[in-house]
C-alpha cells in the first residue's frame, strides 16, 4: 500500500477566453463543460464521415478497409471512453441551457448510436434505476449476488445483460409505474434495431462496423465498468457507497474521462460536477477513512477488473491508497478485499 502526495487528477481551469469560447458559453448549461462542446466537434467532423463514408457505393476494396479500420481505431481506441463518459456527465447535468433544449438531443439520438448506445436507454437506466437501486437488491444491474474475482460469475453477468438487460428494466420501471420511461426506452431500442436491420439491407459489412460491433463491445465495456466500480460490496453495509463502489485518483483515465475514476463520491453526490471530485475527496477524507474505503492510485477500471479476474490480490494492494493509515498493511486490505468480493444473496 502507498500514502497520498498529491491529486493530479483534473479540476476547473478558466480556459483562455477567445470569441468561440464566449460563443458557446452562450449555449452551454455550465461553462466548465466547454471541453465538452470540443469532443463533439471532434467526433462529428473526425468520426462520423468516416462511418457514412463506409455506405457510399464508389467505396470499394482496399479503400473500404481502410477507412473501416480507421472508423474502428476512432470509434473503440478514441473516442468511446471520452465519449461514453461525456454522456454519463450529460445525462446527470443539462449540456446546453434549457432555450436550445433541442442540443441536449444531439448526443444520445445522433453521435450516441454510433457508439452503441441507443437512445434513452442509458439515461434511463443509468439515472432512474441504477442510482436510485445503488447496486441493491432491486438494481437490475446489482452485483452483489456474484462472486466477483471470478471471471467465468462476469460473463454470466455480461450475457444475462445483453440478452435480458432490457425486459428486466421494464419489468423494473412497470413495478415503479415509470410508464414515459418504458416508452423512452423501448422506443429508442427499436429503432435502433430497426436501423441496423434497415441498413444491413443496404450493406451488412459496413452496417457490422458502424453499428453492431459498437453496439456490443459498448454494451460489454459498461457491464466491464459496472462490475469493477461495484466489485467490492460490504455485506454488513451493501447500500454504504464508501462500501459498495471504489475510487480511483491519479490516473490517465481520469483525465480521458472526465474524473470517472471517483465513483464513491459518485454515488454519494450523483450531480456533482466532473470537476469537482478530487475536491470532494480530499475535504471528505475521514468518512473515506472511517469506512475503510477502496481507493486505487496510478491505475483505472480496465487494470483493476485485469487484476481482480486473475486474482492478483497483491498487485491489487500494491496500488491501494493507505489513507490516514486506515489499514494496518497489505494482508488486511487484502482481507477487507476478499471479504468484499463474496457473493451476498438474500
Amino acid at each position: 500500500m502507498t500514502e497520498l502526495k498529491e491529486l493530479t487528477d483534473p479540476t476547473y481551469v478558466p480556459p483562455k477566453e477567445n470569441l468561440l469560447n464566449r460563443f458557446f458559453y452562450r449555449l452551454l448549461n455550465d461553462k466548465r463543460d466547454l471541453p465538452f462542446i470540443y469532443l463533439t466537434l471532434k467526433i462529428t467532423f473526425m468520426m462520423l464521415p468516416l462511418g457514412i463514408a463506409l455506405y457510399l457505393p464508389f467505396v470499394k476494396g482496399i479503400s473500404w478497409w481502410i477507412i473501416a479500420a480507421a472508423y474502428f481505431t476512432f470509434n473503440n481506441f478514441i473516442f468511446k471512453g471520452p465519449f461514453g463518459l461525456m454522456l454519463h456527465c450529460t445525462s446527470h447535468r443539462k449540456f446546453f441551457k434549457s432555450n436550445y433544449d433541442v442540443l441536449n438531443h444531439y448526443l444520445p439520438w445522433v453521435i450516441g448510436p454510433f457508439f452503441g448506445q441507443t437512445p434513452e436507454t442509458y439515461y434511463s437506466h443509468h439515472v432512474w434505476m441504477h442510482h436510485l437501486e445503488n447496486n441493491l437488491e432491486e438494481d437490475r444491474s446489482s452485483t452483489m449476488k456474484y462472486k466477483r474475482d471470478s471471471f467465468g460469475d462476469f460473463l454470466i453477468y455480461f450475457f444475462d445483460f445483453l440478452f435480458f438487460g432490457m425486459f428486466r428494466l421494464m419489468n423494473y420501471f412497470s413495478s415503479k409505474q415509470r410508464n414515459n420511461l418504458i416508452v423512452n426506452c423501448l422506443t429508442g431500442e427499436f429503432l435502433f434495431i430497426a436501423l441496423c436491420v434497415g441498413l444491413s439491407f443496404v450493406n451488412f459489412p459496413a452496417t457490422l462496423v458502424v453499428f453492431i460491433l459498437p453496439f456490443i463491445i459498448s454494451r460489454f465495456i459498461m457491464m466491464l465498468g459496472n462490475w469493477t466500480q461495484h466489485a467490492f460490496v460490504a455485506p454488513e453495509d451493501p447500500g454504504n457507497a464508501y462500501k459498495n463502489s471504489i475510487t480511483c485518483v491519479n490516473t490517465k483515465y481520469n483525465h480521458k474521462c472526465w474524473n470517472d475514476g471517483y465513483h464513491i463520491s459518485h454515488h454519494i453526490r450523483m450531480g456533482m460536477h466532473w470537476t469537482q471530485h478530487p475536491e470532494f475527496f480530499q475535504e471528505h477524507m475521514n468518512e473515506y477513512v472511517s469506512n475503510k474505503a477502496i481507493v486505487f492510485t496510478g491505475i483505472g477500471y480496465l487494470t483493476v477488473f485485469w487484476l481482480l479476474m486473475r486474482k492478483k490480490y497483491q498487485a491489487l494492494a500494491k496500488h491501494a491508497l493507505n489513507l490516514n493509515r486506515s489499514f494496518s498493511g497489505d494482508e488486511e486490505f487484502i482481507q477487507v478485499m476478499k471479504h468484499r468480493l463474496a457473493p451476498i444473496r438474500s
